[in-house]
């Protein structure tokens, strides 16, 4: 219609977000409810070993009902570790998985069930379903799906896509299907304590990264815009919180909530724009790790945008509080606040990388979305000097 605003809302096929009970009771709970017998656990090495932690709980709790459990899965989800968790899986004749950690690991359990539900058992065999021209993946009849329970805010378990390392190119490709989805979202505050302050708070930060970037998308519409607007409020006031007292589990169930509000925008359509782009870089090629790549982008990125949303920005600020600042002052001020990493160079990215960074960040749609136009290398180098 002409004049009248026009786009699209996803709805993710998630079934049920079960908050404040403890993982091991809620995720039997969830098992029971879906009729599952042979239940198949997925976590890291970090997670696994620590005594009385999450995994150890909820793999307790099952019982018997616990037929496996994978714990080798490594940051940035490589596609080595998918592969090598689908093959255990695959011999247990498991019909439900269960993802405990951040986002890499509930990542990795999204493209596992891709292998499990078409037969891939080589690297190679997942090529088809990556990058441009990507086959689409049919399900089977009764496919196999996750639970997840969270222990970081990169909220990864809200969202139908993954993000796969391929080792060969150093690159992150994107994978999707609206079952990868967990049929179950587990937010149990108290399995957070068990992950280490500063890589908590700093997916804290890529949760923030998701709602301003979402709210300044060339596609939220009011539908999304509530939600960016929503998770920034509840991350802004929790994050701090959790910093002064960390067994502060209602300001940790507080942020779970906004990281699920804000990464809800993206999921429903708004998408993202250049720091996602560049932070996919900088984690896929670069290794730094998942939230420390919103650290050192998102204000660089605010201040590069802010000549064409300045009107934007201002939302975002009130959002966190002081209307009367700009918002890129506000992140930065957060990010140093939570003593995290606020620069390339506090992540260790040399400035003789910012060519080769910006070639490769040209390739990821989020930067060919961002509200000012990337037109070239040059920009990004722009918005580099800008992190640096």
């Amino acid at each position: 219609m002409s004049g009248v605003r026009s786009g699209h809302v996803s709805v993710e096929a998630l079934e049920r977000v079960v908050f404040g009970i403890a993982a091991n009771t809620a995720v039997c709970d969830e098992a029971a409810r879906y009729g599952a017998q042979r239940i198949f656990v997925l976590s890291t090495r970090s997670l696994a070993g620590q005594a009385a932690g999450p995994f150890e709980r909820v793999v307790a709790a099952l019982g018997a009902r616990c037929v496996g459990s994978f714990s080798a899965i490594s940051a940035h989800s490589r596609r080595e570790d998918v592969i090598a968790a689908a093959a255990k899986v695959r011999a247990t004749a498991a019909d439900l998985l269960v993802a405990i950690g951040g986002g890499s690991v509930i990542d990795a359990t999204k493209a596992i069930q891709l292998c499990l539900w078409l037969g891939l058992d080589t690297a190679d065999a997942m090529d088809p379903y990556f990058g441009e021209g990507a086959r689409v993946a049919v399900a089977p009849r009764d496919p196999i799906r996750m639970i997840a329970v969270p222990t970081t805010l990169s909220a990864a378990e809200f969202t139908s896509t993954a993000g796969i390392n391929n080792s060969l190119t150093r690159t992150k490709e994107m994978v999707g299907h609206r079952l990868f989805v967990p049929r179950s979202v587990i937010l149990d505050p108290a399995a957070t304590l068990a992950t280490p302050e500063g890589l908590f708070l700093s997916t804290g930060i890529r949760a923030v990264d998701h709602a301003a970037e979402s709210y300044c998308s060339p596609l939220a519409n009011p539908a999304t815009e509530a939600l960016s607007l929503q998770g920034l409020r509840l991350l802004g006031r929790s994050l701090p919180r959790i910093k002064a007292q960390p067994d502060d589990l209602e300001a940790r169930l507080e942020a779970q909530f906004g990281a699920w509000q804000a990464v809800a925008a993206v999921s429903a359509g708004a998408g993202v724009g250049a720091s996602h782009g560049i932070g996919y870089v900088l984690g896929g090629s670069y290794g730094v790790a998942h939230g420390h790549t919103s650290c050192v982008m998102l204000a660089a990125v605010l201040r590069w945008n802010a000549v064409v949303n300045a009107e934007r920005q201002r939302a975002l600020a009130r959002a966190l509080g002081s209307a009367d600042r700009p918002a890129a002052d506000l992140v930065a001020e957060l990010v140093a606040a939570l003593d995290l990493p606020g620069s390339l160079r506090a992540v260790n990215i040399a400035h003789g990388s910012f060519d080769d960074i910006a070639g490769r960040a040209l390739g990821y749609e989020p930067v060919r979305m961002n509200p000012r136009p990337v037109r070239g290398p040059a920009d990004v180098r722009e918005i580099l000097e800008l992190a640096w």
